[in-house]
């Protein structure tokens, strides 16, 4: 009996153990799982933050583009011959008229003189033709001779007449094919690689050309835009000039600013775009024939705009809202109305006010009333040299 009373007190005792180890255990869960208390003891969030400015903020509309050369002209020989010199270097710059090709002229130069010296020998002819036209006629006049005798002599000097003018086009067409062995820059450009050499037999009747020369100052851009941004454009073109600037296919270095030129005629169905052509002086040559850029046109600039850094925009069930840092370092989380996106930038139409602070790193832990502690405050403006540059500002 007392054995049975012992084995008794110990389940109870060790069932009184484990009733407190689960009741401890559900405690320190639901200390865990329970909010924070609000209150002196609550620790401070640390946040990044930056302040409100006020300042011009830029409307780009972006776009991929190509480069095009303003001219391009593949040189091709008109004549047959024999390539005697190559005037150029692969990669020079050549000013309009400036000698490329020499094709052996002496073919051509002895033509020449054999059309000159038959329209000598024919207007020698000529001279004697006309002469017996003016005697005939005064024998005519004295009935010494019949009218068909003077008629035949007219007919020999008109003959004459036609065979000398045959010769000066005879020569007129010597002289082109002479002028066409020396080969000049229709235009001021660049050289490409050459596709002749000297010694070769070259013929007008060839595919290929001996070099390719491209225009490369002033250079145009070929990009597109939507179709539905077609009619702002169009408003904004009418006013004047609009400022287009290009960057390279990384999106990270500026390459040149230049302005619209013009807007294509028709939209691409299938694609819902328009093609848009700017020029560029290039007068330092970063921008070269076919090569890919992005092209940003400047559409507008909007005057005096509030702006904040898009990290500090957040986007809820409610609309989109941002935690603006009261003088006591707590939180307020303020529904704001945006505009427009430029960069890491974005204006706010309301909601905000210049110079105050708003939270753009941390917001995953706040909410209304939260204390942080913030850290040094982020100019919000770090965009605004580049966007100022490129919208010529």
């Amino acid at each position: 009996m007392k054995r049975k009373v012992t084995i008794l007190i110990v389940v109870a005792g060790i069932c009184l153990l484990l009733l407190f180890g689960y009741t401890r255990s559900r405690s320190k869960a639901a200390a865990a799982s329970a909010p924070p208390q609000r209150g002196a003891g609550q620790q401070a969030v640390p946040v990044s933050i930056a302040a409100v400015t006020q300042q011009d903020m830029p409307v780009y509309l972006d776009g991929l583009g190509s480069v095009q050369a303003f001219n391009t002209v593949t040189i091709k020989t008109r004549i047959d011959g024999e390539v005697t010199q190559v005037a150029f270097r692969e990669g020079q710059d050549v000013k309009k008229g400036e000698l490329l090709i020499v094709i052996d002229p002496r073919p051509y130069q002895v033509a020449l003189e054999q059309a000159q010296a038959t329209m000598y020998r024919d207007q020698s002819q000529l001279t004697i033709a006309k002469r017996n036209v003016e005697r005939y006629s005064e024998l005519f006049k004295e009935g010494v001779v019949s009218q068909q005798d003077l008629d035949t002599q007219q007919s020999a000097e008109g003959n004459l007449e036609g065979m000398v003018r045959a010769d000066q086009a005879t020569i007129d067409n010597a002289k082109l094919n002479l002028a066409y062995t020396h080969i000049t820059a229709p235009f001021d450009g660049r050289v490409g690689l050459r596709l002749v050499d000297p010694g070769n037999m070259v013929h007008a009747s060839d595919t290929t050309g001996m070099l390719v020369l491209t225009q490369m100052h002033p250079i145009a851009v070929i990009f597109t835009i939507p179709e539905d941004n077609l009619p702002p454009v169009l408003k904004r073109l009418q006013k004047g000039a609009m400022a287009v600037d290009v960057f390279s296919r990384d999106n990270r270095n500026h390459l040149s600013t230049g302005s619209l030129l013009t807007v294509n005629n028709q939209i691409d169905q299938a694609t819902g775009t328009v093609r848009l052509k700017a020029v560029f002086d290039n007068n330092d040559s970063m921008l070269w024939p076919n090569q890919f850029v992005n092209a940003r046109l400047l559409l507008d600039v909007k005057k005096g705009a509030t702006v904040v850094p898009a990290a500090a925009v957040q986007r809820g069930a409610e609309g989109t809202y941002a935690f603006v840092v009261k003088a006591d370092n707590t939180v307020e989380a303020r529904q704001v109305k945006v505009g427009v996106t430029e960069g890491n930038l974005i204006a706010v139409n309301q909601g905000l006010n210049p110079g105050e602070k708003v939270v753009t790193d941390g917001q995953d832990k706040l909410q209304a009333g939260s204390h942080v502690r913030p850290a040094a405050p982020a100019s919000s403006t770090a965009d605004a040299p580049r966007f100022a540059q490129a919208a010529g500002m």
